[in-house]
């Protein structure tokens, strides 16, 4: 029987997936739609599109996760479908940060200014930089998923000693080597994760310099050039925002083994690391004029639909 801890970490938790495949599913559909129709399909929209759909797919899995992590707590704690869950968790896990990062170098080589030859060159050939990294987004989202064949390993050696006895001392040292391998696993988000940042950071120091000329030209205040920089700005301030904050919970899940209250722990790791791919869909579609356009024409439409309603309802 489910707790209040284990019902509040439920509801949380339908939440978010349910916004998030809300968020995410809008931006397949608009934007497949658009790619049905014309037959054709920008770079940008064809990364944020993988980008939805990978994220969904993720959704997906971690809201398993929890049901599984709440109801049926051994087998969360190993077992053959266990590890069938944690290659889909990597694979797609990996692919969507790669994908996000494509999409913020993207938007760095697109939008920002800087004189360097090394960033010129890139600017210049920013299509051709982003198709090479989508193909190495996926081969790289292939090698975490196979990583883990080595920690399969461990952990069928560890379920043949646990049984053994009088090896407890052993059993130890290769529960630790299991443990460690499992966190190592991790270090295969710290390459996408260093580059988006760097290429965020130069985005936001392009768009301070691009205010200060503004401010020292003769534009006003409401410029509109100046407002698009600054509504970019708040943008990438809030994907960086929730980007941090998915690492800090996929941590704190997968360090999980070293921290007290291991199921709390990961509660809380999962609840956080939702936050990412549920929030940054509407942020997303925030910063696409066409996403945003179709969003409003939505809820306007519902709206209208709803007060139809309602006066027939009441009239007499």
């Amino acid at each position: 029987m489910a707790g209040l801890p284990d019902g509040a970490f439920l509801v949380l938790s339908a939440t978010e997936f349910f916004l998030g495949v809300l968020g995410n599913g809008f931006i397949g559909v608009v934007n497949g739609g658009s790619w049905f129709e014309s037959k054709r399909i920008s770079l940008c929209d064809f990364i944020i599109t993988s980008l939805a759909l990978s994220r969904i797919v993720l959704l997906c899995i971690i809201m398993f996760d929890a049901v599984l992590l709440v109801f049926f707590p051994k087998v969360h704690d190993g077992g053959e479908g266990m590890q069938v869950i944690d290659i889909f968790w990597a694979f797609t896990n990996h692919l969507s940060i790669w994908l996000a990062t494509c999409l913020g170098v993207f938007y760095c080589l697109k939008i920002a200014s800087f004189s360097r030859p090394t960033f010129l060159w890139l600017k210049w050939r920013v299509h051709g930089v982003v198709v090479g990294m989508l193909l190495g987004a996926l081969l790289l989202s292939c090698g975490s998923a196979l990583s883990l064949i080595h920690e399969f390993k461990l952990y069928y050696a560890l379920r043949g000693l646990d049984g053994a006895g009088n090896v407890t001392e052993h059993f130890r040292k290769q529960m630790n080597k299991y443990q460690v391998s499992h966190v190592l696993g991790t270090l295969w988000n710290l390459p996408p994760l260093l580059v988006c940042l760097a290429s965020y950071v130069l985005l936001i120091l392009s768009l301070g310099r691009h205010g200060r000329r503004m401010r020292h030209s003769s534009a006003r205040p409401g410029d509109a050039s100046t407002e698009a920089h600054k509504r970019a700005t708040r943008m990438i301030l809030s994907f960086l925002f929730l980007f941090l904050l998915y690492f800090a919970g996929f941590l704190i899940t997968t360090s999980s083994y070293f921290l007290p209250g291991t199921k709390m722990t990961k509660m809380t790791g999962e609840l956080i690391a939702m936050m990412y791919p549920a929030g940054h869909s509407f942020i997303l579609i925030l910063g696409n004029n066409r996403l945003k356009q179709t969003f409003v024409e939505i809820l306007w439409c519902e709206s209208g639909r709803l007060k139809s309603g309602s006066r027939r309802r009441f009239s007499p």
